[in-house]
C-alpha cells in the first residue's frame, strides 16, 4: 500500500511486525496517532495492516532508493527493528538526508555512542535523534535526572531495576544472545570502562516488592545516556537476577569462548524461536517494574529514589508513542537527545501507572 501526503499525526513504524512494534501499532490510536507499518516481511506486514486497518509499505534498509522515497514524505521514524547495531546506522543516515526525526527502542551501549556522533549533523538539519525511547531508558533516565537535580554535585549514580511477573520477548532474547560472551561496562571518571558482566552483585529491597531481589551489574543504556542527561561521571547499573545466575557469570571467563561460538548461538536461537513472541496482554497487565537509584556527592551525602512502573513492554509502547506525539506536535530539541535531556525528569510521570518517591533512608 503506497501512502503519500503524510498527516500531522502520522509516522513511519519500521519493524512493525515485531513483538514491540505490534504493541506500538495497536496502542497508537490511544495517542491520536496513525503509524504507517513498515518492514521487510511482506506477508507479516500486510497481515498486520489488514488486521489493524492501517496503511503499510514493504521496505528494506538495503533498498536505498525506496527508503529515501518513503522518508522524504515522513516527519518521524520509529525504529522498532533490532538488532540496532544493524538497523540504526542506515536508518539514521537516511533520516539525516531527508530531515526526518528518529527515535528507537535501542538498549545497546555501542549504538547510543554511535548515534551521539551524528549530533552536529542532526542539529544542522533541525531534527532530533532520540534512541532509547522505551523501558531502556525512559524511566531510569528520568529518575537519574530527578535525583541529580536535587543533589547537583553528585559524582556517583547507581541504578537497579527488576521486573516482576514478565519475561523477555523473542527479539530481546535474540539481541541479548548476540552479546553473550562480551564484556559489560561501567562509567568511571567520565569514561566508559569495560568490566565483566556481573562483576558486582548486591541485594536490593525494592519498595512494594515482597522479597529482597538479588541484582548484578550490567551494561544498561544509562551508562551512556545518564551521563548525557546528568553529567555524573561515575555510573553503575544493576538488574535483578537469581543468585545462581550471578555465580555462574562470575566464572564467565571460562565459558566466554563457548558463549561466543557460532554453533552455540544457533542452538540457543532455535530454543528462543520455539517460545511465545512475548508476554501476552494478561501477563503485561499484571506485571510490575521496580527501579531504585542513588546519587552520592564527594562529601558522601546520598539521596535515593524509587519508581514503580507498568510492565516493561507496555511502558515501552506508551513511552515511545508519548515521545512521538510530542515530536509530531513540534515539541523537540534538535540534535542527539536522551529522553530526559529532551523532555525533562517528569516525562515518565506522564505515563499512566508510574509512581515515584524519595526514600527516607538511603539503603539498598
Amino acid at each position: 500500500m503506497y501512502f503519500g501526503g503524510m498527516q500531522q499525526n502520522t509516522f513511519l513504524l519500521y519493524g512493525a511486525n515485531g513483538y514491540t512494534g505490534e504493541l506500538i501499532a495497536r496502542f497508537a490510536g490511544n495517542y491520536g496517532l496513525q503509524p504507517v507499518l513498515a518492514g521487510r516481511n511482506e506477508k507479516a506486514i500486510r497481515a498486520l495492516a489488514e488486521r489493524l486497518q492501517l496503511p503499510c509499505c514493504i521496505l528494506s534498509l538495503n533498498n536505498t532508493d525506496a527508503l529515501q522515497q518513503q522518508l522524504s514524505q515522513t516527519q518521524l521514524v520509529v525504529n522498532a527493528a533490532g538488532p540496532y547495531d544493524v538497523t540504526a546506522k542506515p536508518m539514521v543516515e537516511a533520516c539525516l538526508q531527508n530531515g526526518t526525526h528518529y527515535i528507537d527502542l535501542n538498549g545497546d551501549l555501542d549504538v547510543f555512542n554511535l548515534l551521539q556522533t551524528y549530533d552536529t549533523q542532526a542539529r544542522e538539519k533541525g531534527i532530533m535523534l532520540l534512541p532509547g525511547a522505551g523501558f531502556d531508558v525512559v524511566p531510569t533516565d528520568c529518575l537519574a535526572l530527578w535525583l541529580q537535580q536535587q543533589l547537583p554535585d553528585a559524582n556517583l549514580l547507581e541504578i537497579a531495576f527488576a521486573i516482576e511477573g514478565s519475561h523477555l520477548s523473542r527479539g530481546t532474547a535474540i539481541t541479548t544472545l548476540q552479546k553473550l560472551g562480551l564484556p559489560g561496562a561501567v562509567r568511571t571518571n567520565g569514561h566508559i570502562t569495560p568490566e565483566p558482566v556481573g562483576k558486582t552483585g548486591r541485594w536490593v529491597q525494592f519498595t512494594g516488592k515482597p522479597r529482597r531481589q538479588f541484582t548484578m551489574s550490567i551494561p544498561w543504556g544509562d551508562i551512556s545516556t545518564a551521563f548525557v542527561s546528568t553529567r555524573i561521571p561515575n555510573i553503575v547499573t544493576y538488574t535483578g537476577v537469581s543468585r545462581f545466575t550471578w555465580l555462574f557469570l562470575r566464572a564467565q571467563a571460562v565459558f566466554n569462548p563457548l558463549l561466543r561460538a557460532a554453533w552455540m548461538h544457533r542452538l540457543i536461537q532455535k530454543i528462543i524461536l520455539r517460545q511465545a513472541p512475548g508476554p501476552d496482554d494478561n501477563v503485561r497487565g499484571k506485571a510490575t517494574s521496580y527501579i531504585k537509584a542513588a546519587v552520592t556527592n564527594p562529601q558522601g551525602q546520598t539521596l535515593m529514589g524509587s519508581m514503580r512502573c507498568p510492565e516493561a513492554y507496555a511502558l515501552t509502547a506508551d513511552a515511545t508513542l508519548l515521545i512521538a506525539q510530542k515530536i509530531l506536535s513540534d515539541k523537540f530539541t534538535p540534535g542527539y537527545q536522551t529522553p530526559a535531556s529532551a523532555y525533562g525528569a517528569d516525562l515518565v510521570m506522564e505515563i499512566a501507572g508510574v509512581t515515584r518517591w524519595l526514600e527516607k533512608e538511603a539503603t539498598w
